[in-house]
């Protein structure tokens, strides 16, 4: 399968599970080619959010030490940035402060955003994956760089009995490239 198909078909798979909730902005609505990836999620499976990105992943930190697994959206890198407060100060060391006493598991969905047929200029195309992978001890990063890494990244990381989280990087450009 294609890049964007296998991305679809991994939604899907983590919509089987009672669990998974998915959440950010232009989930329920279009508007990010992330968005195009969800069309058969049920719409009371997703959860639409305002341009709020520390708060999106305080609620999806939230939602995880309810028991619930978020799918947390954020369509590029350059706007996670916004979140490293929660990601790396709370999600990233819980269960560490806790002792192992929590260990919430969040799946975070980004992208290094596209640059055809339309570059949207620096501030939307930044790759931090590798400053990531420095900041965080608990967090897994993974770059979906082929169509094959993509279900099984989301199946490991749903299925993980490690207590971790994972972000997963998607290339905006390979949805019609790959």
């Amino acid at each position: 399968m294609k890049y964007f198909e296998e991305l679809r078909s991994a939604m899907e798979y983590l919509a089987q599970n009672p669990r998974v909730v998915f959440l950010g902005q232009a989930v329920a609505v279009p508007g990010t080619a992330m968005t195009t990836t969800l069309a058969m999620v049920p719409d009371y499976r997703k959860i639409e959010l305002p341009v709020a990105e520390e708060m999106q992943m305080g609620m999806s930190i939230g939602l995880a030490l309810g028991g619930l697994v978020p799918v947390t959206f954020y369509p590029r890198w350059n706007f996670l940035l916004l979140a490293a407060n929660q990601l790396v100060g709370h999600l990233d060391k819980i269960s560490q402060m806790s002792q192992g006493g929590y260990n919430p598991k969040v799946i975070i969905r980004t992208s290094i955003g596209s640059q055809k047929p339309l570059h949207p200029q620096c501030q939307h195309v930044g790759d931090f994956t590798d400053a990531f992978r420095l900041m965080l001890t608990t967090v897994d990063v993974i770059r979906l760089d082929e169509p094959e890494d993509i279900m099984s990244a989301y199946q490991k990381a749903l299925e993980r009995t490690d207590g971790k989280s994972t972000i997963l990087v998607e290339y905006g450009d390979y949805y019609a490239e790959k």
